[in-house]
């Protein structure tokens, strides 16, 4: 691993989303913003070399959300890198407002939900959205009515495929008897597992699961020394560790790292080219919990 940090993410493989392949190794588009997802990032020009980069690197997914930001990161996207290259595969997310830095609100109501799609369309400089993502279910909305509106603006031609973000494997049941789900996000890293029988009916059912804060919010590394260990043996970072992992975990794993860096993100890619052990696989799994 030592010595190719540009390597690109192509060695990850692919899975396909509605007719749309992608390599599993994507990008998350959240820290491209302020801190507290809130505002312009503080270097600019650095999210933009980011991006166009990041598609130098073979990125083809870049996940993102009209709430980061709010805005900024769709608008960093269309500055960076439209007219979009052949393939890319842009996903937003619609459902939630922020108020503040760090703060989500979820707002479900149909009406609101079609207004995010239009701007976000708006925004992004698309005519259809390729991924479009229910942030977050809101409880104070029927569960129909916000999956539903997803439904009526993919038949009208505006959303290609629909996904699911931070949801149960009821909810997930419940959407698929409405719409049809083709991606679900929940959080889902070495540390923290709560997702797991999300990820085996996104298995079986061939879904794809994006993982989100893949790195724990980039909190790992310090934690075990299990995890440190292995990175030194393999000459990788304790990041392209974790990534390694999640790779290697199942092939409908889609992790979706994020950075403001050009180098963490080369850091990030090259992860793809990353194979662990047998031995090393077993010695992480066991890490859940601990």
């Amino acid at each position: 691993m030592t010595g190719h940090h540009s390597a690109g993410v192509a060695a990850a493989g692919t899975f396909t989303i509605a007719g749309l392949t992608v390599h599993r190794l994507g990008f998350g588009a959240a820290q491209l913003t302020g801190s507290g997802c809130w505002g312009p990032p503080a270097d600019r020009d650095e999210a933009i070399r980011v991006l166009r980069r990041a598609v130098e690197l073979g990125v083809d997914l870049i996940d993102t959300a009209d709430s980061y930001g709010p805005y900024v990161s769709e608008e960093l996207i269309r500055e960076a890198l439209w007219p979009y290259p052949e393939g890319l595969v842009i996903a937003t997310k619609a459902g939630t407002v922020r108020t503040g830095p760090g703060v989500y609100v979820p707002v479900g109501r149909a009406e609101f939900i079609r207004q995010e799609c239009e701007m976000s369309l708006r925004r992004l400089g698309l005519e259809r959205i390729d991924l479009f993502q229910l942030h977050k279910v809101d409880p104070k909305v029927s569960f129909e009515e916000q999956v539903g509106v997803f439904g009526e603006l993919q038949a009208e031609g505006k959303v290609r495929a629909i996904g699911l973000s931070s949801v149960t494997l009821d909810q997930v049941v419940a959407a698929q008897q409405l719409v049809d789900v083709v991606t679900v996000q929940n959080e889902y890293n070495l540390q923290s597992r709560a997702a797991e029988d999300v990820l085996r009916y996104c298995e079986r059912e061939g879904l794809g699961f994006i993982p989100w804060w893949p790195l724990g919010n980039g909190a790992l590394a310090q934690r075990s020394p299990v995890h440190l260990a292995i990175a030194a043996e393999t000459g990788a970072t304790p990041a392209q560790v974790a990534l390694a992992w999640l790779l290697a975990r199942s092939p409908v794993m889609l992790p979706i790292p994020g950075t403001g860096s050009v180098a963490h993100l080369e850091e990030n890619c090259a992860a793809a080219g990353l194979e662990l052990s047998e031995g090393q696989l077993a010695a992480l799994d066991a890490l859940a919990g601990s």
